[in-house]
């Protein structure tokens, strides 16, 4: 008996030591974890809370995932954060900051120079419209600025519409300049002088000064002027074409050359061909004179033709007399 209980107490003895062997690993196995790196703080501070909305301790909500951005957004807030203060005062109003309306108007300048240099017409067209109200400022907000570049922007809008024909908008936009210097200003002056020859038919003075062989007054003022001299070149061999049309019925292939500014008399009958004239000859004969020579005769004929009617009717009177 005494053998089996020894036995029985040493099992159970073995028994204890095995379960306090356990317990010591289960309590000391949170120490020997490797640590966690915190999570990062979140930039905004979450809501609190709300009763409705009790958070559980033992299996917290995921958290939502957050909203793609669209290129869009991502844009705007890139111009946004770029531009700064700048990005409210693009259009000038009375919250905007006075110093940075030059900024602005700068801004807007390079880009109305920018579509010329590109031949963008509808693009410069919107940038002088933003531009206007900048330059409706008074002087004392915001003065103008030290490398007139209102007068350029100005002088290639009315070169702009020069080439396009609408001298109404020309004229118009002559008259809100008030009494700025317009002949003075070397801007500013060249388009008018430009649209003042066309109207007086002194195209050799227009091709001289579009052509950049002008001097003095006849000077391209600068590079963005020169966009328009094919425009201008092409507009004054029209003018001049429809008027030779008009006063000649036939001109030499070389006095044509001198008359439309050609290089050559090559360049003369490819012209030649595309307006509709006939070159035989070395000469060059204007439909438009053709057509005057045969409604001239038929003019002729229908008088000659008339005249008979007439002719036959006093005959025919005269008979009658004599018959009564």
């Amino acid at each position: 008996m005494s053998k089996m209980f020894l036995q029985e107490l040493a099992l159970s003895w073995l028994t204890w030591v095995f379960a306090m062997f356990m317990s010591v690993l289960k309590l000391g196995a949170p120490l020997r974890r490797r640590p966690q790196i915190p999570a990062p703080i979140p930039t905004t501070c979450p809501p609190p809370a709300t009763a409705q909305t009790t958070p559980s301790i033992l299996s917290p909500p995921a958290p939502a995932p957050a909203p793609a951005r669209s290129s869009t957004s991502t844009s705007q807030n890139v111009t946004d954060f770029s531009l700064g203060p700048l990005a409210t005062t693009l259009t000038p109003a009375t919250t905007s900051t006075p110093s940075l309306l030059p900024l602005a108007r700068s801004v807007y300048e390079a880009g109305a120079l920018s579509s010329i240099r590109a031949s963008d017409a509808p693009s410069f067209r919107r940038y002088v419209q933003q531009l206007a109200p900048y330059y409706a400022l008074p002087s004392t907000i915001l003065p103008p600025s030290s490398d007139g570049g209102r007068s350029k922007v100005t002088g290639l809008y009315l070169l702009l519409l020069l080439t396009e024909g609408e001298y109404s908008e020309f004229h118009s936009e002559l008259e809100s300049l008030g009494g700025v210097d317009t002949e003075g200003d070397a801007y500013l002056g060249y388009p008018i002088r430009l649209e003042r020859w066309l109207m007086e038919g002194s195209y050799d003075r227009v091709w001289k000064a579009v052509s950049g062989r002008g001097k003095g007054e006849m000077m391209v003022p600068g590079e963005e002027f020169g966009v328009f001299s094919d425009t201008l070149t092409r507009q004054i061999r029209s003018e001049i074409a429809s008027s030779s049309e008009r006063a000649y019925p036939s001109l030499p292939l070389s006095s044509t050359k001198s008359l439309l500014f050609l290089d050559s008399e090559g360049d003369v009958v490819d012209f030649a061909r595309a307006r509709g004239w006939t070159v035989r000859d070395g000469t060059i004969y204007f439909p438009s004179a053709d057509a005057a020579a045969q409604e001239a005769g038929e003019e002729a004929q229908q008088e000659k033709a008339s005249q008979r009617v007439i002719d036959n009717a006093l005959g025919y009177a005269r008979q009658l007399e004599t018959i009564v």
